[in-house]
């Protein structure tokens, strides 16, 4: 990739190294919020480098890691109806339920098919009109826009055998959940800056300025972390606290309006569980009335239920950066790729995972 290198500089990384150690004089606890950046902090090790005086803690930021188990649950019900062809992105097939997952579905008999986009659904759709085809569809901001653009497509198309099952979360609730808690200890947030690439960061400022907390919009490269750590240190150490925006390579303040034009035509704001976390209010995406034909739950006639997470399993703990996935007595044994006991050891940007992959023989004082 073009200027790939640049970003990865082993000079570049020891100059904002040295910069964040000019600057700290107090200990500082930082979180990132995107799931992405905690792999490339764990992969690098960029947390092992930085001053102790700055502690990086990890997010929920993982769509796939918050998605609740009870909509596990109805993805494999749904999987296993024989009328059913189960659209979904790869990465939750391996995502546990209380009663199996995706993969298991499959051997069992379930029609469940991995698609590349949300139109390969809709064109699935138009081509087998004896079949009713869901499409999952998990994410932050950044996977609402082509979801909404398939069901305005298919609503457009008259497609009478397409419905979306949707768990789409939204970033700055989380956040405010996370700064509003009695266990709050973040000082400051590296926001992801794919989400903000769709959104735009206007609704940080208002957090920022409410809690007093800096916010730094930030890529996912080593430099664009540590630039981000340096920018959040900085304003801490200076008494000030604002959106700074270092992923202007991609982001601009208002977002990418034709994008959030089509969400909010196809969604409207609701309250949304959150795996481990609870329901936080005004945190997901639900379709609006006028696409609620293509709504699985209410296709399907699913009824509301609440499944609980296994006892042994700290994910809640983890995707709210109360503790470090080493910090689990399952992790590594019994909670591994293989055989996960929760989303942040199995998908891609998991937290459990990331640790999993970089640092399972790590002694635990070797992260910070």
């Amino acid at each position: 990739m073009k200027y790939l290198d640049e970003y990865r500089s082993p000079e570049q990384v020891r100059k904002w190294l040295a910069a964040i150690r000019r600057v700290v004089t107090k200990p500082h606890t930082l979180m990132e919020v995107c799931g992405g950046q905690t792999h490339t902090i764990v992969k690098y090790g960029l947390d092992t480098m930085l001053p102790p005086e700055v502690t990086l803690i990890h997010g929920p930021g993982c769509p796939v890691c918050v998605t609740p188990l009870e909509m596990i649950d109805r993805a494999l019900a749904l999987a296993r109806r024989p009328e059913v062809i189960f659209c979904s992105f790869g990465d939750m097939l391996r995502v546990p339920g209380s009663q199996g997952d995706l993969f298991s579905a499959r051997a069992d008999g379930g029609d469940v098919r991995v698609v590349y986009s949300p139109m390969d659904a809709v064109a699935l759709a138009m081509e087998r009109p004896d079949k009713e085809v869901v499409f999952f569809a998990v994410g932050f901001e950044t996977t609402a826009p082509p979801n909404a653009m398939a069901v305005y497509q298919a609503k457009k198309k008259g497609l009478g055998n397409f419905s979306l099952l949707v768990s789409h979360v939204l970033v700055p609730p989380a956040i405010e959940m996370l700064l509003s808690s009695p266990d709050n200890r973040v000082q400051g947030f590296l926001a992801a800056g794919h989400v903000c690439t769709v959104m735009g960061y206007e609704a940080y400022e208002d957090l920022a300025k409410r809690y007093q907390v800096p916010i730094v919009v930030t890529g996912f490269e080593p430099l664009d972390i540590l630039q981000g750590v340096y920018a959040c240190v900085k304003q801490r150490e200076e008494g000030r606290y604002a959106v700074v925006n270092q992923y202007a390579r991609s982001v601009i303040r208002q977002g990418n309006r034709p994008a959030r034009e089509i969400m909010e035509e196809v969604f409207e704001v609701v309250p949304r569980r959150w795996r481990g976390i609870g329901t936080i209010d005004r945190s997901g995406l639900g379709l609006r009335p006028d696409y609620a034909v293509f709504d699985a739950e209410r296709r399907f006639a699913m009824s509301e239920q609440f499944v609980e997470e296994p006892s042994q399993c700290l994910s809640g703990a983890i995707l709210q950066g109360l503790k470090k996935p080493y910090e689990c007595p399952a992790f590594s044994r019994p909670c591994s790729p293989a055989h996960p006991l929760g989303a942040p050891m199995v998908s891609s940007e998991g937290a459990c995972a990331a640790y999993y992959r970089y640092r399972q023989h790590a002694e635990p004082g070797e992260s910070k």
